[in-house]
């Protein structure tokens, strides 16, 4: 299987583009072609490991790691990734919970694919590969993990000061000597930028090694797009019916992988992306013009994004938009929405959500009530509410329980470098990272 960068560079293998990140054009990789899957190539397996090697096989045709494939997938969904039913009257509603893993977040399943695959690939090296990864939240946290004492690996992450929460930003900041954590005095959007900025600078590429852990790498995409397949087979094997996916979303990796498991094939219904205040995305649907611009900071911090990167991967494979909204919804919440959402949340559900998944709530309570009855719909829950207590706990009205890998982590020590939104400044910093 090769695979070709959005802007034509290509062809690379699937190590050259878990390795690179991006491409040397500044593309994002997707394969040449992606693999037409029936329902019934999955009649033989039921877990999520089972059904992400029939899934992704293809995709590592050619690769070093083939042979490793079931092992990568076994270290990957090493906790379990529940579909609970919820309990609303008269209508067939329930929650993908991607939140059980270290860092209770949803990305610790692609940081943990990445991490798998370049430790076989890379491990053993003189020189360590640098993973550069910028965070709005749960990205940092979730690849600082998945990479914490890896031999042959360091990991950069970059977030912005001020815009996470307190133990948000302790996740970030907790890790060992491979683990350099920058607070950049800037929005999201400029720790991205500087990621590639940094990437696409020859000179800094001559001195260090650089990947990518953010949704830009094609490592992140393909292994989240298997708990929607698993998930879609499940209800489907269960009602006979597709179910319709309402997603979180802020740069747009999440969802895609959720386009790119229905365009292979698997049971799945309508795709509604539910955003924040950021509005690019919905924007785009209606105007037909894409208008990137800088973020707002809202109660859902960790979909602060301004310009998605992986709108270009979605205009590659699918079309601009009046192509795109033929084939997805898209909703936003205010913060206003996101805290109503919350308390109803909880009223209704019998337990709190953090307040990315309250614009999947939100957003399912405000469907036309059409679409709402003609589909089974799967809210999926992207990070523990713990994360945001702040937030949280006095619209409900009690404490939330901290998971035990959460209590853990919190309990270290904290360590982080400031810096400027400047290339320079990462420069800099980059030369204490051997």
């Amino acid at each position: 299987m090769n695979y070709f960068s959005t802007r034509g560079a290509g062809p690379v293998r699937l190590d050259e583009a878990l390795r690179s990140g991006i491409a040397v054009d500044g593309g994002l990789f997707l394969p040449e072609r992606l693999p037409a899957f029936s329902i019934a190539d999955f009649d033989s397996v039921e877990s999520i490991p089972e059904v992400a090697t029939v899934l992704l096989r293809p995709f590592f045709a050619g690769s070093a790691l083939a042979g490793d494939i079931e092992e990568i997938l076994a270290e990957t969904f090493s906790f379990e990734i529940p579909t609970t039913e919820l309990p609303v009257d008269g209508k067939k509603l329930s929650m993908l919970e991607l939140y059980h893993g270290p860092t209770a977040a949803f990305k610790d399943v692609g940081a943990g694919f990445l991490a798998a695959c370049l430790s076989r690939l890379e491990g053993d090296v003189d020189a360590p590969l640098i993973i550069l990864v910028a965070t709005s939240g749960d990205t940092g946290g979730a690849v600082a993990a998945a990479f914490d004492k890896r031999p042959g690996m360091r990991v950069v992450v970059l977030f912005p000061d001020g815009r996470v929460s307190a133990r948000q930003e302790h996740q970030l900041c907790c890790w060992s000597d491979n683990v350099l954590s920058l607070k950049v005095r800037g929005a999201f959007d400029d720790c991205q930028a500087l990621v590639k900025a940094a990437m696409a600078d020859k000179s800094l590429s001559a001195m260090h090694r650089f990947s990518s852990a953010n949704s830009i790498n094609i490592g992140r995409l393909l292994p989240q797009s298997t708990y929607y397949a698993a998930a879609s087979l499940r209800h489907y094997r269960r009602t006979g019916n597709k179910p319709g996916f309402i997603i979180p979303t802020g740069n747009l990796g999440n969802a895609s992988a959720c386009i790119v498991a229905r365009e292979m094939g698997l049971p799945i219904g309508p795709v509604i992306l539910a955003t924040n205040a950021n509005k690019t995305i919905a924007d785009y649907f209606e105007s037909l013009e894409w208008l990137p611009r800088a973020s707002l900071q809202t109660l859902a911090s960790a979909m602060d994004v301004g310009n998605p990167s992986n709108m270009e991967r979605l205009r590659k494979l699918i079309g601009e938009a009046d192509v795109l909204r033929e084939q997805l919804g898209v909703a936003s919440a205010s913060d206003d929405e996101i805290k109503t959402a919350i308390r109803q949340d909880f009223a209704e559900f019998g337990f709190a959500t953090c307040p990315h998944t309250a614009t999947a709530t939100h957003t399912w309570r405000q469907l036309d009530s059409g679409l709402k009855d003609q589909y089974d719909w799967i809210l999926v829950a992207t990070a523990h509410p713990a994360k945001f207590e702040t937030i949280v706990e006095p619209l409900i009205g009690e404490p939330v329980l901290l998971p035990p890998e959460m209590e853990e982590l919190l309990s270290r020590p904290s360590r982080s470098v400031s810096i400027e939104p400047e290339l320079t400044a990462l420069a800099a910093a980059l030369e204490d990272v051997g």
